[in-house]
């Protein structure tokens, strides 16, 4: 049997200085003593459907591994077994660009739509700001995409969204005047102190949904690095609010492997959900939030919750940034950019190539 407790969500206005622990949240409570149910100090949203559908997830059986290994087959684009034959690849291709234009080529139709209204912009890091590479920790963004990010901070307020820790994307950024959004949006910061160039936001800004999930992430991470280990190529990350495990350079023979490994730490933590992006697991609360919500509370932080005078932009490329895209979709106010070379199912209304094209458009 599960017991559920449910607070109110904390709402912070955008000239408090507050530190938020936690957004509307259940606490599941077992009525056993089972050292299995390793669940966080606090309250987490999370339904006993949802729990009892994580669960099955992770314990599936062989069925569910290779559902998982083609999966990371599709999340490789340029996998050559996941490439339909040359002539209707390049129809699929021209299908796919007149529904989601180049950002470049309609810019001018983009200027005029946000004509009146504050932008403000939204991007994902990697893939976006950075180009894809082998090693996570060697994910430099070059001087050029810098300035231009720098010179975009100074006209409309920027974010910077991802899934890596704030620490490890501001070692890459350097720039104190952006808002960041790490741990795919459950650890949200504001500009340094003296850097915010924008009114509307007059003391700091924290806000951390995820935070009884601390220990539970560190835990986790370090059974994921002992249980890896034996997987030549696997990188596992912590992120502060949630991890994950790279397969970019495991050999694909090892992929069901993997899984197995990942499985088996996390089915020990039912209240951890297993989610995929581009050749990487992540590793996330069950919690009710995600790069939607982060760009939610940023425009409600901003000042912009309530108003039509605001044309929010999101650039990303990855499948944890379709929640930011359907987010604009739903509020019919701005759009999302999608960076990809190649077709993929999305929420986005334009698109760019890759993070050169990027720094062009904005």
């Amino acid at each position: 049997m599960v017991h559920f407790v449910v607070e109110k969500p904390q709402i912070m206005s955008a000239s408090q200085n507050v530190v938020v622990s936690e957004t509307t949240r259940s606490s599941i409570i077992p009525n056993n003593n089972s050292s299995s149910q390793k669940l966080p100090p606090g309250l987490i949203s999370i339904s006993k459907k949802k729990l009892l559908k994580n669960i099955d997830i992770i314990n599936g059986g062989g069925q569910r591994i290779n559902a998982w290994v083609d999966s990371m087959r599709a999340s490789s684009p340029t996998h050559l077994k996941s490439l339909p034959s040359s002539i209707s690849s390049q129809q699929h291709l021209n299908s796919w660009i007149m529904q989601h234009p180049s950002a470049l080529e309609v810019f001018e139709q983009i200027m005029e739509a946000s004509r009146g209204k504050q932008i403000v912009m939204f991007l994902d890091y990697d893939g976006t700001l950075s180009p894809i590479v082998d090693d996570p920790d060697k994910a430099f963004m070059s001087s050029k995409m810098r300035r231009t990010v720098k010179k975009l901070a100074k006209c409309f307020p920027t974010a910077i969204v991802t899934g890596r820790c704030i620490d490890k994307v501001y070692n890459f950024v350097k720039l104190a005047e952006l808002y960041y959004a790490g741990s795919h949006g459950m650890d949200i910061k504001g500009p340094s102190k003296g850097f915010s160039r924008h009114k509307r936001v007059k003391q700091s800004l924290l806000y951390q949904p995820a935070n009884d999930y601390l220990p539970m992430i560190n835990e986790v991470y370090r059974q994921l690095l002992e249980k890896t280990k034996s997987t030549p190529g696997a990188k596992v990350e912590n992120h502060k609010f949630c991890a994950s495990v790279h397969f970019r350079c495991v050999d694909e023979k090892k992929w069901s492997e993997l899984v197995l490994q990942v499985r088996s730490v996390l089915k020990e933590f039912p209240t951890l959900k297993l989610t995929q992006g581009r050749k990487v697991f992540e590793i996330r609360p069950m919690i009710e939030w995600d790069k939607g919500k982060a760009l939610e509370f940023l425009l409600e932080a901003l000042g912009f919750g309530n108003t039509n005078n605001v044309f929010p932009v999101y650039i990303g490329d990855d499948r944890t940034d379709e929640d930011a895209f359907k987010m604009l979709r739903d509020r019919g106010e701005g759009f999302g950019i999608l960076v990809s070379k190649f077709p993929k199912d999305t929420d986005a209304s334009y698109s760019l190539q890759d993070p050169s094209e990027a720094s062009l458009n904005i």
